[in-house]
């Protein structure tokens, strides 16, 4: 399995069913874990699998609403069902060319009230 597509839908798959080898058999030994808006950074496989298995305790599911993917990178939306109630997650993948996963860069954007400038112009789902 070396395509982006491929590797990122198995990453979501070995999470949602806390398959923790499949889950870190994707991943390189010095894989990179950044989330920007918190600034957390986790380095190395077995630090990200302690991070993904104890940081996140309790009932959660995930599902994946569109993978984008081609050669080395590839990115996700995905909806996250937690703690906190229903979020909407973006990540960013690279691949080493041995399809590993390398880097993840994780986005958790949180809704917000339409700005009135703009309420006329739009429909709201």
């Amino acid at each position: 399995m070396t395509g982006a597509h491929d590797v990122i839908a198995a990453y979501w798959a070995a999470a949602e069913a806390r398959d923790w080898d499949a889950f870190g058999a994707l991943l390189t030994d010095d894989v990179l874990y950044r989330g920007p808006q918190t600034r957390e950074e986790v380095r190395g496989r077995d630090a990200y699998l302690r991070f993904n298995v104890e940081g996140f305790a309790y009932d959660w599911h995930i599902a994946v609403v569109k993978i984008v993917g081609e050669g080395a990178s590839g990115a996700s939306w995905i909806e996250f069902t937690g703690e906190e109630g229903l979020q909407a997650g973006l990540c960013f993948f690279d691949l080493e060319a041995d399809g590993r996963i390398s880097r993840i860069t994780d986005f958790w954007p949180d809704p917000y009230e339409l700005p009135a400038s703009r309420a006329h112009l739009v429909e709201r789902y």
